[in-house]
């Protein structure tokens, strides 16, 4: 297993280092653009059908992929009973997702395996950046309102402000969906772009609510005016709607990303969450992406996951592969 193409790159998620890309510059409102924008539904739904059926990976492929996966992941908890403690268990999760001995078993063990980042509310930032002090590990804050987004603005910007002194590097926003749904796209855009600007040299992830939006034309409008407004990433959800990721939306979303990226030349990331909690669903999304976006939307700067009880599902995996018997969830406790 020591050939499995996993980069060394210690789990850092910003858009620096050797996986270094031009950061998004943000563009004119365009609603030209904007309001050309269609979706074939039934297409899409097709596309997403036949994927299981079509991309399978197996033994020492899937292990493989499964340990991409994990250096993607924003090991997250964003529960109303959260603590200072529970947040610090989390850290070392992320700093040693999976077991040394399987890492050691998967010729894995040199090679410095961590989540992409961790994701917490304000409250947590500090603790967080503290218990993850040299690793590289990046920390994410939600922000603005999380989940419905309904502050007003004024403090929204100053939550993203605090978030950023406290040391988070990343700042999930959550746009007003009432923007979306009544078409007033200067709206939206004008909210992101201050957002952007008071997240300063950290980077945002727009999180669109997407089962909020109704229509899959309505996510894509949604996709495109947070990145013409400076987003770095968009993601689909909070985790706390009714409907969260799924591969519908991913399909649309991406292909907006390689849109955007053939007007603009600006690469912007992917961020799916909600619901992801086995490890052959996670296969799924990374095989769009690979097959939408390519070979470079397959590492953190580019890709994340949003979840919490994925890692889990994932490592019972690896144990598997390795071992041939499936252990207890409770035996790969996330945090």
């Amino acid at each position: 297993m020591a050939d499995l193409k996993i980069a060394p790159i210690g789990g850092h998620a910003t858009q620096a280092g050797h996986n270094a890309i031009a950061r998004n510059v943000a563009q004119p409102l365009d609603l030209g653009w904007v309001q050309g924008v269609r979706v074939n539904l039934s297409a899409a739904e097709r596309r997403v059908a036949t994927l299981p059926g079509r991309r399978t990976v197996k033994k020492d492929a899937q292990a493989a992929w499964l340990l991409k996966a994990i250096t993607c992941i924003d090991l997250t908890t964003l529960n109303g009973d959260d603590t200072a403690e529970r947040v610090k268990r989390l850290c070392a999760k992320a700093k040693a997702p999976v077991r040394a001995d399987l890492l050691d078993a998967l010729g894995m063990a040199d090679r410095g395996l961590t989540t992409g980042a961790i994701c917490v509310y304000h409250r947590f930032v500090a603790t967080a950046v503290e218990a993850l002090a040299g690793t590289g590990i990046p920390v994410a804050a939600v922000s603005t309102g999380f989940p419905a987004g309904l502050i007003p603005h004024d403090l929204k910007l100053k939550e993203i402000e605090a978030s950023v002194k406290d040391g988070a590097e990343e700042i999930d926003i959550v746009i007003t969906r009432e923007h979306v749904l009544t078409g007033n796209w200067q709206a939206l855009y004008d909210e992101m772009r201050d957002f952007r600007a008071a997240c300063g040299q950290a980077h945002v992830k727009a999180i669109l609510a997407t089962g909020d939006l109704k229509t899959l034309r309505n996510v894509a409008r949604a996709s495109l005016v947070c990145m013409m407004a400076g987003a770095d990433f968009i993601k689909t959800s909070t985790g706390k709607e009714s409907v969260n990721a799924t591969l519908a939306v991913t399909l649309i979303m991406i292909r907006m990303i390689r849109e955007y990226q053939e007007r603009t030349g600006f690469k912007i990331g992917y961020k799916p969450a909600g619901g992801i909690s086995a490890a052959k669903d996670v296969l799924n999304y990374q095989f769009l992406m690979k097959e939408e976006l390519g070979r470079e939307w397959l590492e953190p700067n580019l890709f994340r996951i949003g979840a919490s009880s994925l890692l889990a599902d994932i490592e019972r995996q690896l144990e598997h592969h390795v071992t041939g018997r499936y252990s207890a969830y409770n035996r790969h406790a996330a945090g």
